[in-house]
């Protein structure tokens, strides 16, 4: 094993008793927490079809690209298996079957599951979705993978899922707020829980990068500034419908989440922002010549960002998913 990889898996190790006596404060007993079937039609009450009727004419008066934003928050919540799996790889992470990490990442995922059953259900439910369609992209999203720069490093990593679950967050969070202005409060009372526990999981890996800063300053925030050089990647620029290459569908999903202004690019440099204040970085103090070159790139990003986010146009290109239904 590498210096490198070595003193990672020790700083790893360091925190994880620090994350274990938090982790009930950031992730939610399973026997109380909400579940799917709290917010959908009960199959079992006499009103079963009733609500269902209710709930599709509802989903009839969301806009088209309020839809496709949904299906494809969808498909990438469903890409769990790909998330875990790429956590479980991690240094520091995957030391230990039964150790703490792969605890977190299995209680993590546990919790991040129940987003993608309920969106589809809802969705399948809605009438306004050709399921197939939406299914193949999942299995493509799945099956592709996906490189976000990271490696095995658990600063990269952590950084990464600060970051996607901030943006997450966001995300689902203004689909509610349209959704309820549409008119469909069940859709707005389920992105709203969904963007609780994003909010959640989020304020959990900034306090787990706040704890890789205190001992080892340098080598985060080089991390960071690499992450930030590559630019993050959300998983959903990896979407394709039938038939597309790689990533293909991705530009006409954010075209449809800046027009309605669910994800916008000075969102992104918000959320930059706020990891720079939380994490500290202006004052930090102990940095090597090469971590104060880090946090100089870091510190002039944001304005650099904003500037260029002025100066984006609104997409206005329409584009027909396979997805939806004329």
């Amino acid at each position: 094993m590498s210096f490198f990889a070595e003193k990672r898996r020790e700083v790893m190790l360091h925190i994880e008793k620090y994350m274990l006596e938090m982790m009930p404060t950031y992730l939610k007993p399973i026997d109380t927490n909400w579940q799917p079937s709290d917010f959908l039609p009960d199959s079992t009450s006499e009103t079963f079809y009733q609500d269902i009727k209710a709930l599709r004419e509802k989903a009839q008066d969301l806009s088209y690209d309020l839809v496709a934003v949904l299906i494809g928050d969808t498909i990438t919540e469903e890409a769990l298996p790909t998330y875990e799996s790429w956590l479980a790889m991690v240094e520091g992470v995957s030391r230990d079957e039964q150790g703490g990490w792969m605890k977190w990442n299995r209680h993590w995922t546990a919790e991040e599951n129940r987003h993608g059953d309920l969106l589809n259900k809802y969705l399948y439910l809605s009438g306004r979705v050709d399921m197939r369609q939406m299914e193949i992209s999942t299995q493509y999203l799945i099956a592709d993978g996906f490189d976000i720069g990271t490696g095995h490093d658990p600063y990269r990593n952590f950084i990464y899922t600060s970051f996607q679950e901030l943006a997450t967050n966001i995300s689902h969070r203004r689909v509610a707020s349209l959704a309820k202005k549409d008119g469909d409060t069940l859709l707005s009372k389920m992105c709203g829980v969904i963007a609780s526990d994003e909010a959640r999981h989020a304020k959990a890996y900034k306090d787990f990068i706040s704890k890789i800063f205190e001992v080892d300053p340098n080598e985060a925030m080089l991390a960071f500034e690499d992450m930030m050089r590559k630019k993050i990647v959300m998983p959903a620029h990896f979407l394709r419908e039938m038939g597309m290459k790689i990533g293909q569908t991705f530009g006409h999903f954010t075209d449809a989440a800046q027009r309605l202004g669910i994800y916008t690019a000075m969102d992104y440099v918000e959320i930059m922002q706020q990891l720079i204040e939380e994490w500290k970085l202006e004052g930090m103090r102990d940095l090597n010549e090469a971590g104060e070159k880090a946090r100089d790139y870091i510190m002039a990003l944001p304005n650099r960002l904003i500037r260029i986010a002025e100066r984006m146009k609104n997409p206005t290109m329409e584009y027909k998913f396979s997805w939806i239904h004329a």
